[in-house]
């Protein structure tokens, strides 16, 4: 099957590897623009077919994977809408508020494509493209099978419209990058009063984990890591509570400090909690 990829970043990266076998796979990203981007050194680095603009790479594509930026989920929609195949399968994996996953399903299936919502509900590794994926749209339930046989095995049927499965995972984004953006902050804070440790103790008095540094320095990371497609997926998420009629006022603040994150990459160096917390306040200071 040929299946183009729009989208050649960490998450592209995994479904190139993940599908290569057996499929021909062409690929665009608007960062091959750039020769040093991680796009273009993936397109280098993996059997796929660089195509010249998203039209390029859908156009003889049976299947169509969308993985790119949360702010860019509706424009990559539309950019292959004129050239998809009739009745090619268009899988939207982008953590977009369900309001730009109408928008895009109405772009693709007007131009005789199948929108499929999914979103995902767990980072891409360890599972890969085994993932939890929940599906979503009239196309759905017929899509299911076919992801399965391509490897989603963590692929369900969730609803026959679009929208209550990107609601889905961007009320848990709420949480999970939220608590990410609480841990940065009381972690930067007790470590200037040299008090991260009994902070953490005493998160297990409510929250049991098995060992809330080691958890804290790995959401920390991962802001940092990623913060900037994390604030992008929160900017969707406080959409979504705007919609729902609720005050965004937690997913609004944890796009702020996401995207703060963002510019703490220096501090990855760092191999422990501690070290990792200095580094960061040595550059506010």
């Amino acid at each position: 099957m040929i299946i183009a990829l729009i989208g050649l970043g960490e998450v592209g990266r995994v479904l190139a590897e993940d599908l290569a076998e057996g499929n021909a796979l062409t690929a665009w990203d608007i960062a091959f623009a750039d020769p040093d981007s991680r796009a273009a050194h993936n397109a280098r680095e993996l059997p796929v077919r660089a195509a010249t603009a998203a039209t390029d790479a859908v156009r003889s594509a049976e299947l169509v994977i969308s993985a790119v930026t949360a702010a860019n989920d509706l424009s990559a929609a539309r950019d292959v809408a004129t050239a998809v195949a009739s009745r090619a399968w268009f899988l939207d994996l982008n953590s977009a508020s369900p309001t730009q996953k109408a928008a895009a399903a109405e772009a693709i299936d007007a131009a005789g494509g199948r929108y499929v919502e999914a979103a995902v509900l767990s980072p891409i590794y360890p599972k890969r493209i085994g993932s939890p994926i929940l599906l979503g749209g009239p196309h759905a339930s017929d899509f299911v099978e076919v992801a399965r046989a391509f490897g989603f095995t963590g692929a369900e049927f969730f609803a026959s419209t679009v929208g209550p499965a990107s609601a889905t995972k961007l009320c848990r984004s709420v949480v999970v990058k939220g608590v990410e953006a609480l841990l940065m902050e009381s972690m930067l804070t007790a470590r200037t009063w040299g008090v991260e440790k009994p902070v953490l103790d005493s998160l297990s008095n409510l929250l049991p984990a098995a060992d809330w540094a080691q958890l804290a320095e790995y959401m920390i990371r991962r802001s940092i890591e990623h913060g900037e497609r994390r604030s992008e997926e929160m900017v969707e998420a406080a959409r979504t509570v705007t919609d729902a009629a609720v005050e965004a006022l937690m997913a609004t603040a944890t796009v702020r400090r996401q995207a703060w994150a963002a510019g703490q990459r220096d501090a990855l160096v760092a191999d422990d909690l501690g070290g990792l917390l200095d580094a960061i306040r040595a550059t506010r200071t």
